[in-house]
């Protein structure tokens, strides 16, 4: 019983075979041989295994013409940098080709095309998938197999939408390291409440069980229906062995996504043979708990049967039950005594081309949609796209995909360098990602307005700043600075700003020609081990509007408390640029382990003037820095007005195309 299923719009019976070549329309005498040697195998098979289902041998191509599986195989290397991985041939497979579904979904096509014909009207069932997938592999220098076996619904309809995003899965944990000093007494921060630690675990827990109800209850709601057919559906797939290319472990490839599997992944249920370009195997194990207990040594001939021997010896099928008769038994081997070594004939394929063109615009329909669990991703081919798109993906709150939470953009060919863009719908926070050299060296830009002072997040590639700036945080009233790597050991800098004048805002005077007064400037140095602790100063503060001075510096591993200077305004004196009124009244100093040096007010006096200087430098470095996040933003506004995309010298076909428009 076939139950009837989706039907692809496609008529292949109005192709057009005329242009074919001859090895496409008929058999050479090899080929006669090898469809004779296949039958011979098959009614030994039929005769010893007559409950198992009929293998996928010897098919129809497009011109009608029986071909043996193996030879519809064409190993090729197409001349593409990725298409020499399987990752590459894999999404490459699985973007080009249209997935049409089985006409039956409990039996194999009676049919198989040449993956030329799949080529160039970009559809094809799981078979053609697997078939090209397969050559492609094989031509890249994997030990790859086309398999016929068994798979579930979800995975022979191409169903994902119970499946996460692949773009959403998180990379594997990396095992912390062990802390040479994990031996080191720890002591605790702060005293806690055993009662209060108590009480919040009880809490957690509680939270954590009424999630679980309601994952569960999202669960039984999402759970798919049983499928009547499961472990009967057949499809196709890509197995690659370990030992060439350096594949550390066996795998599965599913053509439809170019997704790779485990071959203990429960979405395989079972084997019923496997062919490459040289030979054909039949699967002799049991398959009835799926694919994770098979051995896929293929020189095991109790595991897989051989269909043409690559020496000299005779194809041995298993024997008959112990139960049946000697006689049968013995008259089944002296039939089964045949010279089953075969050199294979070369494949009948013609020669597998794929243009650049083809290669760098897959999509057939213009782009393709994939639908997952909670997330839709959308792609698109180079140059489609004005602004460089070529990959979209949606996170929604519900299944139903009707309320977006977030939506990731990814760019090709863009020469500001913008290759991803991260938008929260909940916050409208955008944030976009840069490749390395931006006349700018941008890393990331999260913003929610590109407006001055509302709220902007900048990262840079600090190892080619001067400065070792790597991040930088400004709104309307501070701004914040982090840097790495640098002598001084400075590793963040913040900035507090008062409001600017009313009245010069009223008359329409610029933000860079009224800038934010500034009200304090605190400065993060790390340990210095060349310089005594209290000669190395952990907090700098400058409060610029009350004219005080802090300095704090680290402490020694024994001390608790650090010291301190803390030179503050002389009240009633009126402050000038040009002069430092120093007191014991105005410098406060706390530096209990400190040497005779520092009690001494010459070295105070001299510390002060160097403080002020330094007070000048970095109220100039501040409104340099406004200055830089202006032009960034006005640089950014600009890019995003007039967007550009480059073309890579070798791309000839593109070149062509922007010379016509220009002429």
């Amino acid at each position: 019983l076939c139950l009837p299923c989706h039907v692809s719009d496609f008529d292949w019976t109005s192709i057009d075979t005329s242009h074919l070549p001859s090895s496409y329309k008929t058999n050479s005498r090899q080929e006669e041989e090898l469809l004779q040697l296949a039958d011979h195998f098959l009614q030994q098979y039929t005769h010893l295994c007559p409950d198992r289902k009929p293998l996928f041998v010897h098919p129809v191509n497009e011109c009608g013409v029986q071909k043996f599986v193996s030879m519809t195989v064409r190993p090729t290397l197409l001349p593409y940098p990725d298409m020499y991985y399987w990752s590459g041939c894999a999404s490459f497979v699985c973007d080009y080709l249209i997935m049409e579904p089985l006409k039956c979904p409990i039996t194999p096509p009676s049919s198989l095309y040449s993956p030329t014909t799949i080529l160039k009207y970009q559809r094809g069932n799981c078979f053609d998938f697997t078939v090209l997938l397969c050559s492609l592999l094989i031509g890249a220098g994997y030990d790859a197999y086309c398999v016929h076996g068994y798979a579930t619904l979800e995975m022979c309809s191409l169903d994902q939408t119970q499946e996460l995003c692949p773009r959403l899965r998180k990379p594997p944990e990396v095992p912390e390291e062990e802390d040479p000093n994990k031996y080191r007494i720890k002591y605790p921060l702060e005293p806690q409440s055993k009662f209060e630690l108590q009480q919040k675990a009880k809490e957690e827990e509680e939270a954590e069980s009424a999630q679980e109800e309601e994952r569960e209850g999202e669960v039984e709601v999402e759970k798919p229906k049983r499928d009547p057919l499961h472990g009967l559906r057949v499809h196709a797939w890509v197995l690659v062995l370990s030992g060439k290319r350096k594949v550390p472990e066996t795998f599965f490839i599913n053509p439809f996504t170019g997704d790779s599997h485990s071959i203990t992944d429960e979405c395989f249920l079972g084997i019923e043979s496997l062919w490459n370009h040289r030979n054909y195997w039949v699967n002799m194990q049991d398959c009835r708990k799926g694919c994770k207990d098979l051995s896929f040594d293929l020189s095991d001939s109790i595991c897989w049967e051989i269909m043409f021997t690559e020496s000299n010896k005779l194809s041995q099928l298993p024997t008959e039950s112990p139960k049946k008769g000697t006689d049968d038994m013995v008259s089944q081997q002296e039939r089964g005594e045949i010279d089953m070594s075969f050199e294979m004939p070369l494949s009948w394929v013609a020669r597998i081309k794929v243009s650049w063109r083809e290669y760098e615009n897959p999509f057939s329909r213009g782009k393709k949609v994939i639908l997952y669990n909670k997330a839709k991703l959308e792609k698109w081919a180079a140059y489609a796209n004005g602004d460089g798109l070529v990959e979209r993906l949606t996170v929604y709150a519900d299944s139903d995909r009707t309320e977006e939470l977030e939506v990731k953009e990814w760019f090709k060919h863009r020469e500001d360098l913008l290759y991803m863009r991260e938008v929260n719908k909940q916050t409208q926070l955008i944030t976009d990602h840069f490749r390395p050299g931006h006349p700018l060296l941008l890393k990331a830009h999260s913003y929610t307005s590109l407006e001055p002072e509302t709220g902007h997040t900048v990262e840079f590639y600090h190892t080619a700043r001067v400065d070792g700036l790597w991040k930088r945080f400004e709104n309307a009233t501070e701004m914040t600075e982090y840097f790495m790597g640098r002598e001084d050991f400075l590793h963040m800098r913040h900035i507090e700003f008062g409001q600017r004048d009313k009245r010069t805002e009223k008359a329409g005077i610029t933000a860079d020609a009224n800038p934010r007064p500034i009200v304090q400037i605190k400065e993060y140095f790390h340990r210095n081990p060349e310089k005594p602790a209290d000669e190395d100063i952990e907090e700098r503060i400058f409060m610029v509007i009350d004219d005080i001075i802090q300095l704090t510096y680290h402490l020694e591993l024994h001390d608790t408390i650090a010291s301190k200077v803390v030179f503050c305004r002389v009240i009633g004196r009126e402050k000038r640029e040009d002069e430092i009124f120093l007191s014991r009244e105005n410098s406060v100093t706390y530096q209990p382990w400190s040497s005779e040096k520092h009690k001494n007010m010459l070295h105070l006096y001299n510390l002060l003037w160097e403080l002020r200087a330094e007070q000048k430098d970095l109220k100039q470095q501040v409104r340099d820095s406004e200055a830089e996040m202006l032009n960034i933003l006005t640089v950014r506004e600009d890019e995003e007005a007039n967007i550009k995309l480059s073309v890579s010298m070798y791309n000839t076909a593109k070149r062509g195309q922007e010379h016509e428009a220009t002429v």
